[in-house]
């Protein structure tokens, strides 16, 4: 990455990163922008995502396309309800020397990819899970480091399909953001059928490596943030937790459970990202706003008369803004 002279011009850098990035996803990826954009924005945040939707919407293309332009280490992890810990984070075998080495499991990437991670046992997810939190797993009493970057993008079919095990909310909480996709419009199909039922087959070219990658998620913590958006951004995490002074009439009505401190960090990151890669050099309130059901979707949780009614965790999260 070259050396840039003041921290605009490296936020320029990052802006024009990200710009190449979508033309190069877009390629392959038939409209999604906004999921391509949630996933870079978590991508250089550092933190993980989780895409959620119904079987054949190019969840796992999307993943595979990203790694691919970006010169990262990639691995693939098909759950399913026999795997296990070990068959991800790796075990100890016995050498020829009569000596234990370990061997290493599909964890040891820049970027895996968790697919259908809600049809594998609560234990594998766990294991999983751990390596997120501390960046490491361990195994026989032995600390191994993840490579830098690290990031895991789960894929997760809705919890009313067959076979599934939801995760539960201390787990969800792991992931900055949850992005959720749609059916494509009619166009759009039109245009995924044409290009995947032909001989054409796009290159993709690298557009950024690990270490660009690390540069860009340190400079996404430097972007400085007014004292208003940053207390906006609490105030939005802290007003979804029922019983608690902030909390608004409908959330005390509606909801069990609110969104924990991580979720104000989120915030302030992704926030800070949404600015950058908008051409602007800090955040403000739209940016907070932006990203804001991403983050907060998956650590509310409605009760019983939320769901009777069909108020969404999008409608309570609009109505806080």
């Amino acid at each position: 990455m070259a050396e840039h002279r003041s921290d605009v011009e490296a936020v320029d850098a990052l802006a024009l990163a990200y710009r190449n990035l979508k033309a190069e996803i877009g390629k392959i990826i038939v409209g999604q922008d906004e999921v391509v954009r949630a996933v870079i924005i978590s991508l250089f945040s550092n933190g993980h995502s989780l895409l959620v939707g119904v079987p054949g919407l190019a969840k796992t293309l999307l993943v595979s396309t990203i790694a691919e332009v970006l010169d990262l280490d990639f691995k693939r992890i098909q759950f399913t309800p026999d795997l296990m810990p070990t068959d991800i984070t790796g075990s100890e075998i016995l050498g020829e020397d009569r000596h234990f080495k370990f061997n290493r499991g599909p964890l040891f990437a820049n970027i895996v990819l968790a697919d259908e991670i809600n049809r594998t046992p609560p234990k594998t997810q766990a294991a999983l899970l751990e390596a997120m939190q501390e960046r490491s797993v361990t195994v026989s009493g032995v600390r191994h480091e993840l490579p830098a970057p690290f990031f895991v993008l789960a894929t997760q079919n809705p919890i009313e399909q067959e076979g599934t095990y939801p995760l539960p909310e201390a787990q969800l909480d792991r992931f900055m953001f949850n992005i959720p996709l749609t059916y494509p419009s009619y166009e759009e199909e039109i245009a995924v059928v044409k290009t995947t039922t032909g001989q054409e087959r796009k290159q993709l070219k690298n557009i950024l490596s690990a270490i660009e990658i690390i540069q860009f998620q340190q400079l996404v913590r430097k972007i400085p943030i007014a004292d208003n958006v940053l207390e906006y951004a609490v105030q939005l995490a802290t007003r979804t937790r029922p019983g608690t002074p902030q909390a608004t009439s409908e959330v005390n009505e509606y909801i069990s459970w609110g969104a924990g401190p991580r979720a104000s960090q989120y915030l302030v990151l992704g926030a800070k990202c949404h600015a950058a890669i908008s051409g602007k050099y800090s955040p403000d309130k739209e940016d907070v706003q932006a990203i804001a059901n991403y983050v907060l979707r998956h650590r509310i949780v409605r009760n019983y008369k939320a769901e009777a009614e069909g108020i969404s965790e999008e409608d309570i999260i609009s109505h806080l803004m």
